[in-house]
């Protein structure tokens, strides 16, 4: 079959599915999910087995533009504004769940996982950080849907948004941390100050340096540039992401890092900073998603689904019991109000987003393949489960602190 036939199909069935979702008020991004797994080889042969193996261009550049935009919320005077509740919780929220993930897989892991010559060192201890680094982000956009539809205003919702809005950027460096530390368990190093810590070290603040480079270019760029219309601007972020992106590869720091800072740079240094996010969500979010979501369900295998379905479960509730701790935790110690202690945490259930980027990152590094297949499905299982159940969860946690009015 024709790639550009292949194309079509999957980013017309990804929109319809979307759009269904979107009517029986789910979120789209769990249409686009279904969409692939519909898709999905291993159900049906609409699409070949072989193009799936070829898509780490596509989810690349849609990562870059994911993580680029999770930058671009980062902008100082809102965090200055929000205050240390929000930054007291998030801090907590995000590294429990990280924490408490990685602790309940190092438990649970020998029991249900059973691959040959499975061992502590190579095995249960690096799919243990992997997995747990995957728990921190949060979906704003399901509990966005939330808010907007029931005209929720409070302290309860305000903090949820802002929480949400940090988080992803904790979530990719809890990431980068994890595959440096799995990537040596699984190498069998030898124990050392620089390769245990330096080494990673090394790895993400160079990666930090590179975004720092390339976001500076990116503003002089646009200084430059005398005739801003908005075609213009898609194309040179679309070039520098992939450079970006490209270099952190070749020279081995990480890509996620380096695109997120490049973001960051550019939200709080560039003057036409409303114009480019503005048009970024107007112009290209809605196609990289549908894109993005419905491959990520493509490159589910059912095989490891119905043998991981207790490992997505466990992940939920360890997850979840994370959320819930660090939030009341953050807010304590920021001496937050009851409201916010108790029901917060329930709007920071939902999950997609870049949680599937990061897991299909883990795929394209060779020193995974045994763990990679397990770790998708689990993602993508739960990432469906969080999608179900966090929009009703957000909705009780809302109505119950008052911010939902009848």
């Amino acid at each position: 079959m024709q790639s550009p036939l292949i194309v079509g199909i999957i980013v017309l069935t990804g929109f319809i599915f979307g759009e269904i979702a979107s009517k029986i008020k789910l979120p789209k991004v769990t249409g686009y999910i279904l969409a692939g797994i519909l898709l999905n080889p291993g159900l049906f042969k609409i699409v070949p087995r072989d193009f799936i193996v070829h898509t780490d261009l596509v989810t690349n550049i849609a990562l870059s533009f994911i993580t680029f935009s999770v930058g671009g919320t980062l902008f100082y005077p809102h965090v200055k504004r929000l205050g240390k509740g929000i930054l007291y919780i998030t801090l907590f929220e995000a590294e429990c769940a990280f924490l408490s993930v990685i602790f309940g897989f190092l438990v649970i892991a020998p029991l249900f996982i059973h691959l040959p010559d499975a061992t502590w060192v190579a095995t249960f201890i690096p799919i243990s950080l992997l997995i747990g680094s995957l728990a921190s982000p949060t979906d704003p956009t399901a509990t966005l849907a939330v808010i907007h539809e029931y005209k929720a205003r409070g302290s309860v919702s305000s903090t949820i948004m802002g929480i949400a809005a940090f988080d992803d950027a904790l979530g990719i460096i809890n990431y980068s941390i994890a595959i440096a530390l799995a990537r040596i368990f699984i190498l069998h190093k030898e124990f050392s100050l620089y390769s245990s810590f330096m080494n990673p070290l090394a790895v993400i603040v160079g990666a930090l340096l590179l975004g720092i480079g390339f976001g500076l270019f990116f503003n002089m760029i646009t200084q430059l540039i005398k005739k801003e219309t908005e075609g213009v601007f898609i194309v040179v972020i679309l070039a520098l992401l992939s450079l970006c992106f490209g270099a952190a590869k070749l020279i081995g720091l990480d890509e996620l890092l380096a695109t997120m800072m490049m973001g960051i740079i550019v939200v709080n240094y560039n003057p036409k900073r409303k114009k480019i996010f503005k048009m970024l969500e107007r112009y290209t979010e809605e196609l990289i998603f549908v894109l993005f979501f419905t491959i990520s369900g493509m490159h589910l295998k059912f095989s490891a689904l119905l043998t991981s379905y207790v490992l997505v479960l466990l992940f939920v509730v360890f997850r979840t019991t994370g959320k819930f701790l660090g939030t009341m935790a953050g807010a304590q110690l920021a001496q937050s109000s009851a409201v916010i202690k108790k029901y917060v945490a329930g709007g920071l259930i939902p999950q997609g987003g870049i949680v599937i980027g990061l897991a299909l990152m883990i795929k394209q590094i060779q020193a995974f393949d045994a763990l990679s297949d397990i770790i998708i499905s689990v993602i993508v299982g739960a990432t469906i489960i969080h999608e179900l159940i966090g929009p009703v969860a957000s909705k009780i946690a809302l109505r119950r602190a008052g911010d939902i009015r009848d």
